[in-house]
């Protein structure tokens, strides 16, 4: 029997067919320069990434029963441990069409009519052996699964996007360590400014809040302190911004495991992404531990400030 792997995940795994045009989004057109297929998915590429960065990680929701199938092969080659998974004849990836500007930022087209949480029974004995739990917005499928691990005292990473109602509001109160977009973490709490919504998003249950808000930075709250802190992007060249959030929350689980506080964690995270963003898809460019330190020892790496309440967001 394999180990069981020290970071555990399900949710989103995808096959990506993306276009790369000559013209920004906003030119509403443009020529095609590329097209290619790739292997992506929030949980999936978080867990690419983990492994990329020298980490132990499985992904433990439903795949094909075929030994063939292309995600489960593709999961194997990445380094993500497969053997704790469930398997069913009409699992499925999701499907996603992504067009990506000039500029790197993309627009996701995609058909989740898939099975994206995991089995009801999955095993205690093999989560209580793990540390941390990567789930995203189809965990609501599994809530259970989600909980029991929480009360196993395992580490939930939560990487949400959108909402299903009060199944999403739970899994977030089950995220210990809840990772938002700033977009959806303004709908979700109705604020303006980070701090408004870090706020508004932390409980004494909370180990972290965190929100990722692209070529803005990082906004985040630690249990270790109770001051609010930015800290702003690397400075990259940008070719593709896809996946560049799914590397943040594999990062940051990688990091958790070596026992990093919350702004170790967050600055080990960014830059992880940073360095994801100049390649190609979401796993070209996934960086190896070296890569990460190497950036975060560069003279123009940033350093987090304190963040101020009069201070806006400027992402959408």
């Amino acid at each position: 029997m394999p180990t069981i792997p020290s970071i555990l995940g399900f949710g989103a795994f995808a096959i990506d067919d993306i276009v790369y045009v000559d013209q920004p989004l906003s030119a509403g057109k443009g020529k095609v320069l590329q097209s290619t297929r790739a292997f992506g998915g929030n949980v999936a590429t978080a867990l690419a990434a983990v492994a990329r960065l020298g980490g132990s990680a499985g992904f433990i929701g439903w795949l094909s029963s075929a030994d063939d199938d292309a995600m489960l092969c593709d999961l194997v080659a990445c380094g993500v441990e497969t053997a704790f998974a469930p398997r069913h004849s009409d699992a499925r990836p999701v499907r996603s069409r992504i067009t990506v500007g000039s500029d790197g930022d993309r627009f996701i087209a995609y058909d989740d009519d898939a099975m994206l949480g995991t089995a009801p029974d999955f095993p205690d004995e093999i989560l209580s052996r793990a540390t941390v739990l990567i789930v995203d917005s189809y965990a609501t499928r599994s809530l259970d699964v989600v909980a029991r691990a929480r009360e196993l005292g395992l580490a939930i990473v939560g990487d949400i996007e959108w909402s299903a109602g009060p199944a999403t509001d739970r899994l977030m109160a089950l995220c210990d360590h809840l990772i938002l977009p700033l977009g959806f973490a303004r709908i979700a709490t109705g604020g303006r400014a980070p701090a408004e919504m870090l706020d508004a998003l932390w409980s004494p249950s909370r180990s972290a809040v965190v929100l990722t808000d692209g070529g803005q930075g990082a906004y985040y709250r630690g249990r270790e302190e109770t001051a609010l802190r930015h800290l702003a992007p690397h400075r990259v060249a940008i070719v593709d911004s896809t996946g560049a959030g799914d590397c943040f929350h594999g990062a940051y689980a990688q990091a958790l495991t070596r026992g990093a506080d919350t702004a170790g964690r967050v600055a080990f995270a960014a830059a992880a992404a940073a360095l994801s963003v100049t390649g190609r898809g979401g796993r070209e460019a996934l960086p190896t531990d070296d890569q990460v330190t190497e950036l975060l020892a560069s003279t123009n790496a940033p350093s987090a400030v304190e963040l101020k309440y009069a201070q806006l967001g400027t992402g959408t």
